[in-house]
């Protein structure tokens, strides 16, 4: 399927004026609708130009355009995410050739709008009238949107002329490098086609005392979500600086199945670990705060450590700041400046291995990455994952552990990448998983999207045996 470079006929719109767009506006709505609708193509033009991610490039658009207010940027940004993750079907309708590309647009913009019971209907009515569909609005905002059929049938019903079906909202490649069973294949589809909440974990304090004050300003957190320390803080967009717990380090955002990997770590509070692929060090913290916590509970001090590595200086930088407003000592960081090891050999209690990976496990969050990759995504980073694997187990001393982590679904980087560094190292062996949110065992673990509303995660722990 491909990059997303058109809605027909292969020529992205040109839409730096409301006039590109070929269409006039008669009402107050429809001019509203129009300039949102110039502005959201301008953005989804530029993304799919640059293969830069949605989030980074809506981000400097909101730096450099102050003027929008709040509704404003969600009506923008709420509507460009919905292109992407409806893209799929959406891009199915280029086949309707009576259809000009500003209709098919416009047609989008109000369906991806119905999809997902937007709050601006008066806008996605006006985005409606502009594609001069025959279809009654009305009757169509009637229908129910809640499952995956729901809104299947709501599409037929938009386009009669088209034909959806749900495999169409992820790439066919992608089908290629992730092969599931069909019962599985439609919850993951059904997944990937809604929003995550945003997850959190407690450090320091009490996931219950945290979720109560996070309440009284009007957040919709609650806990209890198999972690102790785990929080949902549900859907709504949110300003972390305005925050206490936030910037008191109490809390910190991470997913849910990132944090299955902290879990799996399962640090000793005086172990020594070593965080070989720390980025800007979400884990990192996670497992010094499990370190802390068990510490706590058995009213020992915490003598453990942990050592972060990263190649970026400026992620290490960030890492260091966010260790630094948890009030958490025992975190130094050691960047990879070449090939050889930061740190020393035959030295850790522990290792961890957070690879560089496709991200297929965080398209619920990014729908557009899944249509700028293609298939090297997957296919051309086995060979650097088993690279940093096997030079980054060289620190882990006998008796240690090593946990390999990517937030990829795809076996290619996962159980392949494993097999294959047994196979070259057999002083390592697996050590059995139980799977956090269903108890079952198993010898390598991933983390479906749908298991417990999360990303996608894969893990897999290794015994040092000599």
């Amino acid at each position: 399927m491909g990059n997303p470079s058109s809605f027909s006929s292969g020529k992205a719109f040109d839409s730096n004026t409301s006039s590109t767009l070929n269409a006039e506006a008669n009402t107050p709505a429809q001019k509203r609708a129009l300039s949102y609708a110039s502005t959201i193509k301008q953005l989804f033009d530029e993304i799919q130009r640059s293969k830069m991610p949605a989030d980074r490039i809506l981000a400097n658009y909101f730096r450099e355009h102050k003027k929008h207010g709040s509704k404003d940027r969600k009506v923008i940004r709420e509507s460009l995410f919905s292109l992407f993750r409806w893209w799929g079907w959406f891009q199915q309708l280029g086949a309707q050739q009576e259809q000009q590309e500003p209709a098919i647009y416009f047609a989008s913009l109000s369906a991806s709008a119905l999809l997902e019971a937007h709050a601006w209907q008066d806008i996605a009515n006006a985005w409606h009238e502009l594609s001069q569909s025959p279809i009654d609005y009305q009757q169509a905002q009637a229908l129910a949107v809640e499952s995956l059929d729901d809104k299947l049938t709501l599409m037929q019903h938009l386009f009669p002329a088209a034909k959806f079906k749900p495999q169409d909202l992820l790439p066919e490649w992608f089908w290629q490098v992730c092969p599931i069973d069909a019962a599985q294949q439609i919850q993951l589809i059904e997944a990937m086609s809604s929003r995550p909440p945003i997850w959190g974990r407690a450090q320091g304090i009490s996931s219950h005392d945290a979720a109560v004050q996070l309440q009284a300003i009007g957040i919709d957190a609650s806990y209890d979500h198999y972690f102790s320390d785990a929080i949902n803080l549900g859907s709504k967009s949110m300003n972390l600086n305005e925050i206490a717990l936030y910037k008191d380090g109490k809390i910190e955002i991470q997913d849910l199945a990132s944090q299955v990997i902290g879990q799996i770590c399962a640090p000793e509070p005086e172990a020594h670990w070593w965080d070989a692929c720390s980025g800007a060090g979400g884990k990192t913290l996670q497992l010094r705060s499990l370190m802390l916590a068990q510490a706590a509970d058995n009213q020992t001090p915490s003598v453990g450590s942990i050592i972060s590595s990263d190649i970026r200086s400026n992620a290490l930088e960030e890492l260091t700041k966010r260790a630094q407003r948890a009030h958490f000592n025992g975190i130094s960081v050691a960047r990879w400046k070449s090939d050889a090891l930061p740190v020393p050999a035959d030295h850790f209690d522990g290792v961890l291995v957070d690879a560089p990976c496709s991200c297929t496990g965080t398209w619920r969050r990014n729908p557009d990455m899944r249509w700028l990759d293609d298939i090297e995504a997957v296919t051309d980073k086995a060979a650097l994952q088993l690279d940093i694997l096997s030079r980054s187990s060289r620190a882990v001393k006998a008796g240690g552990v090593l946990v390999y982590a990517t937030c990829s679904l795809s076996p290619l980087e996962n159980q392949d990448v494993v097999k294959a560094f047994l196979q070259q190292h057999p002083e390592f062996t697996l050590t059995p998983i139980r799977h956090p949110f269903t108890g079952e065992q198993t010898e390598m673990l991933t983390i479906w999207p749908f298991e417990a509303n999360s990303d996608g995660m894969f893990v897999a722990k290794m015994h040092r045996n000599t």
